[in-house]
């Protein structure tokens, strides 16, 4: 049983309370792999530092990457009280122990107001994703399922976005 908290966007808010480490990762990437088994290990001294560790798989939760910012992989936040800062040090186990124990955290500075997870700016991104991913899950059903050709579908979503743009004109 793994001793690392799986978020997503239903409860994604649990890293505004406390103390918490946050890596973001995807299955396929090989640098992520590398650090699963260290990640692991610092999850289960989490206790004993006194903070929470997570991860989030980004294939699973775009909303949730772009509400972060996510573009590099493995990503990792250390959180504060809402307080974000990006981890940028070394990932072995003595390292991200250390930037706990040694409050090292202290020194970076924190993510900008707009740019935090938690603004308003943010949860327009995690939308934007959410809604990209709704686009894409749409022109695989017209090209995998019903077998429309893929210039077909790219044709419909033009139309669709003269069609809505004119619309909200009037």
């Amino acid at each position: 049983r793994s001793s690392v908290r799986v978020l997503c966007g239903s409860n994604w808010s649990l890293v505004l309370q406390g103390q918490w480490m946050l890596e973001f990762y995807a299955p396929w990437c090989p640098a992520c792999q590398q650090i699963e088994a260290t990640w692991e290990s610092f999850a289960k001294e989490s206790e004993r530092l006194g903070i929470t560790v997570g991860k989030v798989d980004v294939t699973q939760e775009p909303g949730l990457s772009g509400r972060f910012f996510v573009t590099t992989l493995p990503t990792i936040y250390h959180a504060n009280d809402g307080v974000f800062r990006r981890y940028r040090g070394s990932r072995t186990l003595e390292d991200l122990q250390g930037y706990i124990l040694e409050r090292k955290w202290e020194a970076v500075e924190p993510v900008a107001g707009w740019k935090s997870p938690s603004s308003i700016v943010m949860h327009g991104m995690a939308g934007l994703f959410h809604f990209s991913g709704w686009i894409r899950q749409i022109h695989n059903y017209l090209t995998g399922t019903l077998g429309v050709h893929i210039w077909v579908s790219y044709a419909i979503f033009i139309l669709a976005t003269l069609l809505i743009g004119l619309f909200l004109g009037l």
